[in-house]
């Protein structure tokens, strides 16, 4: 069975730092493309990052890139999120889902609507 799982959102002041999770199980999550979405209040879902499941390469479709860095631990079947000096309008419920065509190489990051398995999403809040 095929499951995501997202952990270590919560709240963080502004400045910190802050590492989101996202551990599957049912596959091998180096094989696939993995990205990370997030969904502010009363806003759309978007995407901030993905990792290719071809050659690992990783991508960054946030405006805010600089600050996002996505690495992938194939020994714990898990893809990561460090948030660098997050800000309140970081606020919002990050999710990681897969895209589940076998090495598929990326020239970008899949469409939200290519991908076929979503975690549960993890709530993050900057503030002061």
């Amino acid at each position: 069975q095929v499951q995501l799982v997202e952990s270590g959102g919560g709240l963080v002041q502004p400045g910190g730092s802050l590492r989101l999770s996202c551990t599957a199980s049912g596959f091998t999550l180096a094989d696939y493309a993995i990205g990370w979405f997030r969904q502010a209040p009363g806003k759309e879902r978007e995407g901030v990052s993905c990792v290719s499941g071809f050659d690992g390469r990783t991508f960054y479709t946030s405006s805010e890139k600089g600050r996002f860095t996505l690495y992938r631990d194939n020994g714990k079947n898990t893809v990561y999120l460090q948030i660098n000096e997050p800000q309140p309008e970081d606020t919002a419920v990050y999710y990681c889902a897969a895209e589940m065509t076998p090495r598929r190489r990326l020239t970008r990051c899949p469409a939200r609507d290519e991908y076929d398995y979503w975690g549960q999403g993890t709530q993050v809040t900057v503030s002061s």
